[in-house]
């Protein structure tokens, strides 16, 4: 997810609920089957997509609760629209039946078990998280994830793309943050998605956006929310969608 330090607590409660599931040896299970990265993202966190068509793709972070998944699948669905969400070991585990609803309609990336910060763990620890949210998220929806990363919170060093990139996975970061996350109690509205999207829009941009309520004390969905007007938006200007299929078969732009 692309939250903030101050919505670090939260996540981490979750995390240590998770702890006993992540941490069973999961490095030392037999052979691991790695793809290869294709060279033009090996080493990189990739914000953009390499191409020159008008499209971006729309990402959704779901590693706290699953209010509005309902509601993000109908409204792509209505549109025709592609997305790739990022989903966590412990959201694929807490709620299977919304992670198999979304892996039957979209693309799903890794985005770690129980969502620590990389760059603060051992090697084998990030190693675990990658397993270990792959092995959560097959058993969920009967299918490993696609092999994209993303790193919680966006905090990465390049030892932590060595290591993900070693495990077969793409890592994909952001070209803007809709700030959906932030909650209507700080101001976050549709107007505030709308207007950082545009802004940002280039050829290949990549928005991220969440599922799930912003806090116990502020239960706003702004993404799903915002998500219809967005895409009419995005439209208007001219832009197409894609999904993050193509980082893993590159091909000319």
């Amino acid at each position: 997810m692309g939250r903030d330090v101050g919505r670090r607590g939260f996540l981490r409660g979750v995390a240590a609920l998770g702890a006993g599931v992540a941490g069973v040896g999961v490095v030392g299970r037999g052979a691991w089957a790695r793809d290869e990265v294709p060279g033009e993202f090996a080493g990189r966190d990739v914000a953009v997509v390499p191409t020159r068509e008008r499209r971006v793709a729309l990402t959704f972070d779901c590693g706290g609760g699953d209010q509005g998944v309902e509601e993000v699948l109908g409204a792509l669905g209505d549109q025709g629209v592609p997305a790739t969400f990022f989903m966590t070991g412990r959201f694929a585990s807490a709620y299977g039946d919304a992670a198999r609803r979304i892996a039957r309609a979209h693309p799903v990336g890794n985005h770690s078990m129980t969502h620590p910060a990389f760059p603060a763990l051992a090697r084998e620890q990030r190693v675990d998280e990658v397993r270990s949210a792959s092995y959560a998220v097959e058993r969920a929806t009967g299918r490993p994830p696609v092999r994209l990363f993303r790193f919680p919170y966006g905090e990465v060093n390049r030892e932590c793309v060595a290591d993900v990139n070693a495990e077969g996975y793409v890592c994909v970061r952001w070209t803007v943050d809709t700030l959906g996350w932030k909650g209507a109690a700080a101001g976050v509205g549709t107007e505030v998605v709308v207007e950082r999207v545009l802004g940002a829009l280039v050829p290949g941009a990549i928005v991220l956006m969440h599922v799930g309520r912003t806090s116990s004390a502020d239960p706003s969905t702004v993404d799903v929310s915002a998500l219809p007007t967005l895409i009419r938006a995005i439209r208007h200007r001219g832009y197409g969608f894609m999904s993050l299929r193509g980082l893993l078969t590159p091909g000319p732009a």
